[in-house]
């Protein structure tokens, strides 16, 4: 069964009672967890980025403040859902430690094997995303996990806000289960019903991670985010499907719907157009800064 995963991301505004909001709208919505992100913008980018690129340090109010992750995990427990959470630096993972039952590290960090393996090394369940990622860069993330110790769960994600549809390339999910014979699910960008449907009936999602926002005004405002009461409709669609069926789905008839070879692609796991500009600013695998230390000096004089 495919575990939907609400990803909080920065909409909880710094906030804890929005945040805390989150979690039950999460909750009531049939999600099995919550997802947190965890960082501080200075030492996510490069001193000399910052310096350069004034939005990047206002996201400094995106932060989620530590002291919210008590109350969180005990919202959880009490909700009877999962916490996980994306470290975004290797003092994250520690600060997490205590609070949370699952890591994940982001696409932007897929590169940086040292995070993968302080993740790995706290024998909690991984997942890796793979946004603008090669196959080989994906195969490299997996190596570096498994001599971690851990067996990781893999998310096909396409890295741009919001997706097209057409580029979602579904089918690189059964490549990548085929490559690495781990569980494989979606990351959505998309905020498109039809896409997280096609993506489990006719792909086999493990999970679905999705970005949960209340009412349009979180810090991350877009179309890829998911209101709570279209996504209790969403999974209630799903769970009511015929998983029997999923290779025989009929083609969404609704208005504005995208043909499923479109949004199935080739399979090839490989960076889509939306996400190229975006490429540069990965985590560097020597010092997990954005942007990519061979490209740094270029990009800041951008």
């Amino acid at each position: 069964m495919t575990r939907f995963i609400a990803e909080i991301g920065s909409n909880h505004n710094g906030e804890r009672a929005r945040c805390l909001e989150l979690v039950d709208a999460a909750a009531a919505a049939g999600c099995s967890a919550v997802k947190l992100q965890v960082f501080h913008v200075d030492d996510l980018f490069a001193a000399e980025a910052l310096a350069r690129h004034p939005h990047l340090a206002a996201r400094r109010a995106w932060e989620l403040p530590l002291d919210f992750l008590p109350a969180l995990r005990a919202r959880c427990d009490a909700r009877g859902i999962g916490l996980g959470a994306t470290p975004f630096g290797l003092w994250a993972v520690e600060a997490l430690m205590d609070h949370v039952g699952f890591f994940k590290v982001a696409s932007y960090e897929l590169l940086w094997h040292e995070l993968i393996d302080a993740c790995a090394a706290s024998g909690k369940p991984l997942i890796l995303s793979t946004g603008m990622a090669t196959l080989d860069e994906v195969a490299a993330a997996v190596q570096a996990a498994r001599a971690g110790g851990a067996e990781p769960r893999l998310l096909h994600c396409v890295s741009g806000y919001p997706t097209p549809p057409a580029q979602c390339n579904l089918a690189a999910i059964a490549t990548l289960r085929a490559h690495f014979g781990v569980p494989v699910g979606w990351s959505d960008h998309t905020g498109s019903e039809q896409v997280v449907r096609r993506a489990v009936r006719r792909w086999g999602a493990s999970d679905v991670e999705l970005h949960i926002d209340l009412d349009g005004a979180g810090n991350e405002a877009g179309e890829h985010n998911w209101a709570p009461a279209r996504l209790h409709a969403l999974i209630g669609s799903v769970a009511a499907a015929d998983r029997g069926r999923a290779a025989g789905e009929e083609e969404d008839g609704s208005p504005g719907a995208t043909n499923a070879a479109t949004l199935d692609g080739d399979g090839v796991k490989r960076p889509m157009p939306v996400e190229l500009a975006d490429i540069p600013w990965r985590a560097d695998p020597e010092d997990g800064l954005r942007p990519l230390r061979a490209l740094r000096g270029e990009l800041v004089e951008a």
